[in-house]
């Protein structure tokens, strides 16, 4: 197995600089009074804490507070990317960081105060994960200390100038189990994922953990923004030059954004187009394309929200003379897909997808295709919500597999005798994938096969295993990790 020093993580290592600059503290943040009268923080840095401390404080997702928090400051330019780069990589580096804060305080860092402690991850991110010179990091990080924990400013100088000493190599030395001796605790440390993570990936992937740090690194990247180019409604490549992106490798509606804000694009206000994982988008054109005997007209989507592959879905329905219905059991999110499907042919159920054969609308045999985006951990899409990899435990598993196992066989009661079923979910916990799979097929109460869902992906991706399902990966295929069982009712 190879050393971590011989591979920095891209995501976790020395980016090139984004701003917020060297210097001491700046003009207050514009719109607002310094907190209590304390001098003011740089505004860059002051929207991170912010931003971190309503994650730890309110268990807020950073991708929902921290556009509100930059709007409400008026950052834009160097200062916002500054603040994302300063929020999304303190959440990905938490755990190493707060390993090295440990030893460099000489303390646990749930023994540091609340705002001292978020401030100091900031300080910590810049010295060992960004170009921002040692003594500016440390300056800054001190202000904005002063700034939310006055009483703290001795303490986080000496800290920060202790982290300064070492390089990031240096203290992962110093912090992990030696990489012989405890291999995924010094991969868990080195790469910023809890233990029961690692284990979960090495798993699917063979107990390879070469390939699991490769999986890691790509984990602590910040992730590309994908678009869907709605089939009907906008061309890939026609859409890839208006935006200024790039097509897809591999879905034929994905478009790569290279930077911006996707909301803002017209081709998502105006319905054509909408923000959708490339992996999201594979797994939903598999189970439309898939060879179909018999009628094609009534397809299911039955955990819908927000609706990206209820749209994709929905686009695809219209151009084939079929109709979609997508059931959500939240209502804010029913709400969320029925703004995502306005003008295609899908109608919303606010309903239980459990409740097949008990819900007027979701009659069994009824449905000639069922997509089941299930629950799930989210494992697989770590890199867009960082937090998420704190915030998951073990315990989490067993209600969400029984609630996955309950909807998949409530798909397969609501699919026609051969008619498909597609199971999906974004993590590749085996206990989430091959497991429900193998045992809700074994109990269901109609018989359904497994059906190889290899040939519906491009031809050339690689990586797909053995079959008959599929598990895509962030680090072989740049998606989100996808995975996807098909089975048809016998």
């Amino acid at each position: 197995m190879t050393g971590h020093f011989a591979e920095r993580p891209r995501g976790s290592g020395r980016p090139r600089r984004l701003g917020g600059g060297p210097g001491g503290p700046r003009d207050p943040r514009p719109g607002r009074a310094p907190r209590a009268g304390r001098p003011p923080a740089d505004p860059a840095r002051q929207a991170a804490y912010e931003a971190l401390a309503a994650v730890h404080r309110d268990g807020a997702y950073a991708n929902l507070v921290l556009p509100d928090i930059l709007r409400d400051m008026r950052l834009q330019g160097r200062d916002a990317a500054l603040a994302t780069e300063l929020t999304y990589g303190s959440l990905r580096a938490l755990g190493t960081l707060d390993a090295i804060l440990a030893k460099a305080a000489d303390r646990a860092v749930d023994r540091i105060d609340p705002p001292a402690r978020d401030a100091l991850r900031i300080g910590a991110y810049q010295l060992l994960y960004t170009r921002v010179p040692a003594h500016a990091a440390v300056s800054s990080a001190v202000d904005l200390v002063r700034s939310v924990a006055p009483g703290a400013v001795g303490f986080a100088n000496a800290v920060l100038r202790s982290v300064a000493g070492h390089t990031f190599e240096e203290w992962v030395a110093l912090v992990a189990p030696a990489e012989a001796d405890d291999p995924v605790g010094h991969l868990s440390i080195a790469y910023s994922h809890p233990q029961w993570i690692v284990r979960a990936f090495a798993e699917p992937l063979g107990g390879d953990l070469d390939e699991v740090r490769r999986l890691l690194i790509e984990d602590n990247e910040r992730p590309p923004v994908h678009l869907c180019a709605r089939p009907g409604r906008a061309d890939a490549a026609e859409l890839a030059d208006e935006v200024g992106g790039a097509p897809g490798a591999f879905s034929p509606y994905a478009v790569y954004l290279t930077g911006g804000a996707p909301g803002d694009l017209p081709a998502v206000a105006e319905g054509r187009a909408h923000v959708q994982d490339e992996g999201s988008q594979l797994v939903a054109v598999a189970l439309a394309d898939a060879a179909l005997d018999g009628p094609d007209a009534r397809w299911l989507d039955l955990c819908a929200g927000p609706g990206g592959k209820s749209a994709l879905l929905g686009s695809l329905a219209a151009l084939r003379g079929a109709r979609v219905t997508a059931v959500e059991v939240a209502e804010h999110r029913a709400r969320l897909v029925e703004g995502a499907v306005r003008g295609l042919p899908v109608t919303v159920l606010h309903a239980d997808g459990r409740d097949v054969g008990r819900e007027p609308e979701l009659p069994e045999g009824a449905f000639d295709r069922v997509l089941v985006d299930a629950p799930c951990t989210g494992l697989g899409s770590l890199r867009r919500r960082p937090e998420s990899r704190w915030r998951r435990q073990p315990s989490d598993l067993p209600p969400l597999t029984r609630l996955q196992r309950e909807l998949l066989a409530a798909a397969i009661r609501a699919v026609r005798p051969g008619g498909l079923v597609a199971y999906v979910t974004c993590s590749p916990h085996v206990a989430e994938t091959q497991v429900t799979v193998t045992e809700t097929a074994r109990r269901a109460a109609h018989p359904v096969d497994l059906v190889d869902a290899r040939p519906l992906l491009p031809a050339g991706m690689p990586g797909l295993s053995t079959g008959p399902t599929v598990q895509l990966w962030p680090h072989r295929h740049g998606t989100d990790a996808m995975f996807l069982a098909l089975l048809r009712r016998t």
